[in-house]
């Protein structure tokens, strides 16, 4: 369907990809994951002629359509949300109109919504139109930047349910790993300008790139133990006359090897984020609260109450009023009716898009992160900003310059290195890459305040709640337990379709043969290195030997250790490429 053969692609001196390859055919699903900056945009781009390689090839099967979400830009125009999603159609039947007001409705527009001009949407709205229009067309294949980015839990589940089901070609960009392991099968992966392909979910790809690198640092290690031996033989061995030339020859042998890379590394960061006070066990009560905006009544009557340790998740479909409860809660809006409590000791701080605008526009991104009541050491700060996609001469960059994510995240990190008792946090995840969702995701469920937070990303929800509160209809049902426990007693119930089960990954006995592959090749790396040992430490015998004058008068012996000197360097030279 797609082929792409050797294509490189530099930005500056930044090589994003070089010497990459895949094929892509019918009913392949692939995620593109890689650190940010990578270059993931770019090879999505790149595959559709958007973006031309630097060198290599790019062909697509005759007559295949493929369909691109990009991950800002979207529809704007003078036609209603249900024309818009059936203009990739020429000629729509009444069933296309059905179709289309289903997929609508999954994700989260109501019937009222079908006739609204797009033009009046906000952009989060508009992502959505454009997301149903490519679902409407059915193409085959779907390229798609991010296309959780602008959903609510509901509507990302209905578009996790419909893709699970998509019978044609699949590349997706997500920082959502349960997204993820949900609808894709393989992983291609961008990392310091390689292209690798890993067979399996997200956690299989961690799983088999730790295990790669682990592999690719023993041999880096060996090759560096390697190295420092037969310089320590060239040091020794140089200044004699009769061992110099073998000393030369070694040093000659060292300069033609090809240096292994030292590995990058996947491996988490670990920041030990400060803790807040301690506060009461009440830590924000409304009592038979009530909310209306104009005749939208969307509470009455209504209690909730987080504690100290508490971490909910508040979910719901978009409209359900959750982040109305956040406001709530943080005093940003004030009931129509009853009371908001704040219990001992408690210091309140919510997270919102808006927060951007307390940041000042001519500091630095380090001197804002700097700038808070707590002291924080400044390498604190930067390893924080760092795990925040703030890196190296990025933390210089004024705030006036930032990108309103950029900004979102400066917000976030400024709430963490100096949290209150009680994190009110509104779609904190948003602007995150996979390994900021982690760093974040570490560092609530260490957090000892409360939190009371908005989320469409299920990894964190996972990894952060012990209690999910479900907003339907002004009314909160509450589950202890994480995101997992809510699902599986929604679904029990009937109240919640299953997501259909994802297709096998690698059958067991495949992963049996690659596990003993991998066993095997680790075993004959290990004998090849104790041989080069063995072979060195001779070689240093018969150096020592050479240089015994009382050697030079026995001819046949000298002859003898010349010879067995030089096959040692010739295995040491042939052994070379299988150490690698």
């Amino acid at each position: 369907m797609i082929s792409a053969r050797g294509i490189c692609k530099a930005f500056g001196e930044q090589t994003l990809i070089k010497n990459g390859s895949v094929q892509i055919n019918g009913g392949d699903r692939f995620a593109i994951v890689g650190p940010n900056g990578s270059g993931k945009s770019t090879f999505l781009k790149m595959l559709l002629g958007m973006e031309e390689p630097d060198s290599g090839s790019i062909q697509f099967r005759k007559g295949v359509v493929c369909g691109y979400l990009p991950q800002e830009s979207a529809p704007s125009s003078g036609a209603t949300v249900l024309e818009e999603a059936l203009s990739c159609l020429d000629s729509p039947s009444g069933a296309d109109e059905a179709r289309a007001k289903e997929i609508l409705a999954g994700l989260g527009f109501g019937i009222p919504d079908f006739s609204r001009p797009v033009s009046e949407l906000s952009g989060g709205w508009n992502m959505r139109v454009a997301i149903a229009r490519l679902l409407v067309q059915s193409p085959d294949a779907l390229l798609l930047d991010e296309p959780t980015n602008h959903l609510d839990l509901e509507s990302l589940l209905w578009l996790e349910r419909w893709l699970a089901s998509y019978k044609g070609a699949l590349l997706l960009i997500s920082h959502d790993r349960d997204f993820i392991d949900k609808t894709t099968s393989a992983i291609i992966s961008l990392e310091h300008g390689a292209l690798k392909i890993y067979h399996g979910g997200y956690r299989h790809f961690v799983e088999e790139y730790e295990a790669s690198r682990l592999r690719l640092e023993a041999s880096y290690q060996r090759q560096q133990n390697e190295l420092k031996r037969m310089q320590e033989f060239v040091d020794r061995n140089r200044a004699r006359m009769s061992t110099a030339g073998r000393a030369q020859s070694v040093l000659k042998q060292m300069e033609k090897m090809e240096l292994i890379e030292p590995p990058p590394s996947l491996r988490a960061v670990k920041i030990a984020f400060p803790q807040p006070s301690r506060c009461g066990l009440k830590a924000l009560e409304l009592k038979n609260a009530g909310k209306s905006y104009g005749g939208n009544k969307v509470y009455e009557g209504l209690d909730f109450l987080l504690e100290r340790g508490q971490k909910i998740a508040l979910v719901g479909k978009n409209g359900a009023g959750k982040s109305t409860l956040l406001k709530l809660l943080a005093g940003v809006i004030p009931p129509d009716g009853g009371s908001l409590e704040t219990g001992l000791n408690v210091k309140t701080g919510y997270y919102s898009q808006r927060r951007m605008d307390m940041l000042e526009p001519e500091r630095s991104v380090l001197d804002e992160a700097m700038d808070c009541p707590r002291h924080n050491p400044e390498r604190l700060v930067r390893t924080v900003l760092g795990s925040f996609l703030f890196s190296g001469d990025a933390v210089y960059k004024k705030v006036r310059y930032l990108s309103g994510g950029e900004k979102s995240r400066l917000a976030l990190v400024k709430l963490l290195l100096d949290p209150p008792n009680v994190l009110l946090l509104d779609e904190p995840t948003t602007h995150l890459d996979i390994s900021g969702v982690e760093a974040l995701s570490r560092a609530l469920a260490d957090y000892e305040g409360a939190l009371c937070c908005i989320s469409h990303d299920v990894y964190f929800l996972n990894s952060v709640a012990n209690g999910i509160a479900h907003v339907e209809g002004g009314r909160i049902a509450f589950y202890p337990g994480g995101y997992e426990y809510f699902a599986s007693r929604r679904a029990s119930s009937g109240e919640e379709t299953q997501t259909p089960p994802r297709q096998a990954v690698l059958g067991y006995e495949d992963r049996k043969r690659e596990r003993a592959a991998i066993r095997a090749s680790e075993k004959e790396a290990a004998r090849l290195a104790k041989e080069r040992e063995a072979a060195f430490s001779r070689m240093e015998e018969l150096a020592m030997a050479m240089a015994d004058p009382a050697v030079y008068s026995d001819f046949e012996r000298i002859r003898k250790m010349g010879e067995e000197m030089a096959e040692l360097q010739r295995l040491l030279g042939s052994s070379d490429q299988k150490v690698k």
